[in-house]
């Protein structure tokens, strides 16, 4: 039987091969190491066979219609759902594809050059490892990420890899742009003015996760990315044609199918904090597959890595009724973030820790 300490010394042995799940892969295991497998599930849950919404943004900024029944649509999904998908985003096709390619080029580089990004310290604006809570989930997750700041301050060029160097500044580009107009339509879906959450500076960070999930031996065994919630405000989503996303819906899971030149959009744990749960943040998850690779792309709306921001985000006073009082603490996004990161993906919510 395994002890302790031999988990701890075969984390730590995989960690500092600094290879990650790609170059584990690369070597040819038909079974995987027994600290990636997840436990079983409390509940057996099964699939559910419908869709998430995909709303189309044409005309959103020109047409005063068009813009109304798009805001319903946000709020029905950010209700429901928690998750939906955009088209028409002002995103083109040929930047998303190249997004996804300049991953999928990195991650598939040689792999000394990969080594010269592989580190823990958090504190560095450009971060790949695989699962940054390696030591203390359960269990790991099949995948490698990279981890980069891009806002409110963004690496200098040469911090980030040659081969999604150029992308990820022109990607980012177009985000932040979207950002502001998905937090004005989700302002208008909670009834407020259209700047609130702008104004309240929940755009004001962003950072960008690229993952990358190689081809798993016994993908019945392990996860992509393990059952949790998003920490941020809001989550802009790139994936490829693999698929694998699952949303849980009534205590059952839906399959976000890919659509290309689609973009997902999920609620996070933070939006649906200080809307005092008119949207939601739901759990999902990234199933490992034997084929593959399957890449994505993050982009999180969130400010907890600029260590001077001191701003108290609680449930907004204008939404806030005597029949719909507070159900949440104020907390600084840093806070709620070190609290989500100190208990990792382990399927519960850190909105708990925060409800009053």
């Amino acid at each position: 039987m395994a002890t302790a300490y031999d988990r701890t010394r075969e984390l730590k042995a995989f960690d500092e091969t600094k290879s990650g799940v790609k170059g584990l892969a690369d070597t040819g295991v038909t079974k995987i190491p027994q600290f990636f497998i997840q436990p079983p599930e409390q509940d057996d849950l099964t699939l559910l066979p419908i869709e998430i919404p995909v709303i189309d943004l044409t005309g959103v900024e020109t047409d005063a219609a068009v813009r109304g029944e798009v805001v319903k649509k946000f709020k029905s999904a950010s209700e429901t759902f928690g998750f939906f998908q955009v088209l028409n985003h002002g995103i083109s096709t040929e930047v998303l594809d190249e997004m996804l390619e300049g991953v999928r080029q990195f991650n598939e580089a040689d792999m000394e050059l990969k080594k010269n990004y592989y580190t823990r310290d958090v504190s560095k604006k450009v971060v790949f490892n695989s699962n940054f809570d390696l030591y203390q989930a359960l269990a790991a997750n099949w995948r490698d990420t990279m981890f980069i700041t891009m806002a409110p301050e963004s690496p200098m060029p040469d911090e980030l890899p040659a081969e999604c160097r150029d992308i990820t500044f022109k990607y980012v580009h177009y985000i932040k742009q979207l950002g502001i107009t998905l937090f004005e339509l989700l302002s208008e879906a909670i009834g407020l003015k259209r700047s609130f959450l702008t104004d309240i500076e929940c755009n004001k960070g962003l950072s960008v996760l690229s993952h990358y999930y190689p081809p798993c031996p016994e993908p019945h065994l392990t996860v992509g990315t393990s059952k949790h919630a998003d920490s941020d405000f809001l989550t802009v989503l790139l994936q490829d044609s693999i698929g694998g996303l699952q949303v849980l819906y009534e205590n059952r899971w839906i399959d976000v199918l890919p659509l290309h030149g689609a973009l997902v959009i999920n609620i996070g744990d933070l939006l649906q904090l200080i809307s005092n749960e008119k949207l939601i943040s739901v759990q999902h998850r990234v199933l490992a597959n034997s084929t593959g690779p399957r890449v994505s792309v993050a982009c999180f709306f969130s400010t907890h890595l600029n260590p001077t921001c001191n701003r108290l985000y609680g449930p907004i006073k204008e939404l806030i009724t005597e029949d719909n009082p507070p159900r949440y603490k104020e907390t600084t996004v840093r806070d709620f973030i070190l609290h989500f990161n100190g208990k990792g993906l382990d399927g519960r919510s850190a909105l708990d820790y925060f409800r009053v």
